[in-house]
Parts: C-alpha cells; structure tokens; sequence
C-alpha cells in the first residue's frame, strides 16, 4: 500500500525538489536539453529517482515506492513549473496504469524498474487520425502460437516514446479493448520522433508490425483504457498549474520592477487588472486540479468527471497565463532569449495533449447526462 504524507511533509518535498531543480534544470539547462537528441540529461534523471525517489511516488513499498497521490501531485507542479523534459510524467502514467489495472504479476514485473527509475515507461494510446478515446482502437492485438499476443498498427504522440524501454498500448482485441505491455526492444517495432511545438517534451509516433505484447490482466480492459486517460488528464492538470503559478510569479515581479514613465507598470490599472485575472485563473485552476487528485487518491468514481473538468479549465488558464506573461513582458516577452516563450508553447502542447477541452467539455456533458436522476 502507499503511504500518506502530512501536509508539512509535503511542502518539505516541495522545498527540496524546487531547490534540486533551481540547480538542474535552470533555463540554461533547459535550453541546452532541448539541443539534444535525448531531450533529457540521464544524469539528472538518474539523482530524481534515486536521490530524491521521484520515480517510486504513490508506488506501493512492496514495489519499491514511497509516499502518496498528493505527494506525486508536489512532484508534478513543481517539475511544470521548471519545465523540466525528463521523462517523469510518461513514466509515473505507466506506473500508476500499473497499480490501476490490478494485475499483480504485471506489477510485480515492471514497477520496481519504474520506482528505481531503471525503467523509462510512457502509454501509446493516440491513434494516427489524432482521436485519444475510441469505442475500437484501430491497433490490433491477436493471439499468437507461443500462447502470448502481437500488435499492429500504430500510435502518435507517444510522450518520450523515443526513450521509452517499456511502452502500454491500448489495443482492440475480439473481447473488446485491453492494455499491453510492449517491450520497446521487441522486434517488429518502429518508432520515429515527432516534430513539436514545444521542444523541452519529446514526442514520437510508434508503429507495430506483429510486435509480441504482453497483457495486462484487467477485469474490464475498456475501462482501464479510460482510467489511463483520466489519470493523465489530473498529471497534466496538475503539472499545468504549476508552470502557471510560475508564469504569475515571474509576470508579478516583472511588473514591480519594470519602469514606465517614472513608475513601475504594475501600479497602472490595466497591468492590475490582468495580473488579477491570472491570479483567479491560476487558483481556480489549482483547485480543480487538486480536487481530482483527490478524488483519485479517495476512489471516488466521480474522477472521471472531475478529471475532465480539471484538464479543460486548467488547460485554459494555463495558455491564458501564458499569453499575458508574454504581453505584459512587452517588446522583451517576444524574443527567444527570454523565457516566457516556452512556458507559451508548454501551455499550447498541454492544451492538446490526452484531448482538448473542447472534448473534456463534451465528455463531461455525457457524463452528466447518463447520470442517475436523484429522486
């Protein structure tokens, strides 16, 4: 089982990964790993799992891992807020895709390499025409002769899919859809990096030509495909706030002490004014986010409403606060040597990934519509 944090203990994990990565993941670095083939400094990687035991959060002890949902979501905002390029987020999606299916074996075999950090994990769920939740996924999995499974097709932006060892792809089988555990090293797979907006998250499309699969044993395999999405939808939430409160903080600080006039531009109205509104969308945003992650982390089976709810509403802040920094940064916010520019395309890559809102919006209309009616 996980174990829960009190709420000083988390804002001690906070302290200590915003100082790691202040040191690490400056912009500089940033900048410099965004240069690089493999998007990420191994080594940095390697001290998040092991010195800080990123990787192993709200991952059962028996697993390897430590710590709770809530201390998984101070590691997410704070690795937004850096725009940090490592692999975190696809790995821990993998892991807790893991935990939620409830096959034992499977965990057994692949989240100790995941809480160690050994392991690079992402999910492959987008198919190639762009749509992330279908009825029948156009990649197929069938039976083969040494008793185990092959898939075909093919998968896009599969986050860090270049770097990837272990890959879960959501396939369609006779019994509907079901998850499978793909080693990235198995023959008959193909993979090629996808160009981006935002170059600090690597991406790549995947394809499968009766690559061996393993799968994940689930007692409704549609169901977990849909719980892949949910749970990504409060990370991406989550770690979306994060890089807003950023974006606010740097913003703020901008407007004190940039002058205009003899005067520093946040002392005029319309400054106040718009920093304002990103303070209410950024907390607005918090709040949803956090109460999805509290609504995973308590089992409630609203999650997938709220989910949908915290992807669509944060998204939308986060882009929001993101094209105020860069105009309230004026002449300055435009260039590519400042780093308002990245947050922006941080923003716009989470605006879309694992569906827009516009889709979480719909999906939320559905949901509330096949509720039961209270009597």
């Amino acid at each position: 089982m996980t174990t829960t944090s009190t709420p000083e203990e988390r804002d001690e994990l906070r302290r200590t990964v915003r100082a790691f990565l202040a040191e690490h993941c400056s912009e500089a670095a940033v900048r410099a790993q965004m240069a690089d083939p493999s998007g990420h400094d191994p080594g940095v990687w390697r001290r998040l799992a092991g010195e800080l035991g990123l990787t192993g959060l709200a991952i059962p002890e028996q697993y390897g891992g430590a710590g709770g949902l809530a201390d998984l979501g101070v590691a997410c905002a704070e690795l937004g807020r850096s725009l940090y390029g490592g692999p975190y987020f696809p790995t821990v999606l993998a892991g807790q895709s893991l935990l939620a299916s409830g096959d034992t074996e499977a965990c057994a075999a692949f989240l100790p390499g995941i809480a160690a950090g050994d392991t690079v994990a992402t999910v492959a769920v987008a198919e190639p025409d762009g749509r992330w939740r279908m009825d029948r996924y156009a990649t197929t999995a069938h039976p083969d002769a040494t008793g185990g499974w092959s898939l075909t097709g093919g998968k896009v932006f599969v986050i860090d899919g270049m770097a990837a060892d272990l890959i879960l792809v959501a396939a369609h089988t006779d019994d509907g859809t079901q998850l499978f555990a793909v080693d990235a090293a198995a023959p008959g797979l193909s993979r090629r990096p996808l160009a981006t907006l935002d170059l600090t998250r690597r991406q790549a499309r995947v394809d499968f030509a009766r690559t061996p699969a393993r799968r994940i044993a689930t007692a409704d395999g549609a169901e977990l495909a849909a719980s892949v999405l949910d749970m990504a939808a409060v990370l991406l939430a989550v770690e979306q706030v994060g890089g807003a409160r950023w974006l606010l903080d740097v913003t703020a600080e901008y407007a004190r002490t940039r002058m205009q006039f003899g005067r520093p531009i946040g002392s005029f109205q319309a400054v106040k004014h718009k920093l304002a509104d990103v303070l209410v969308r950024t907390e607005s945003a918090h709040s949803a986010a956090y109460h999805a992650l509290d609504a995973w982390a308590g089992g409630d089976p609203e999650l997938p409403l709220v989910a949908a709810l915290a992807k669509a509403y944060c998204a939308e802040a986060y882009v929001h606060a993101a094209q105020e920094a860069v105009q309230l940064h004026g002449g300055i916010g435009f260039t590519w040597e400042h780093p308002v520019h990245l947050y922006l395309k941080r923003a716009r890559s989470t605006h879309e990934l694992f569906e827009p809102p516009i889709a979480h919006r719909a999906r939320m209309a559905e949901l509330l519509d096949s509720a039961p009616v209270p009597s």
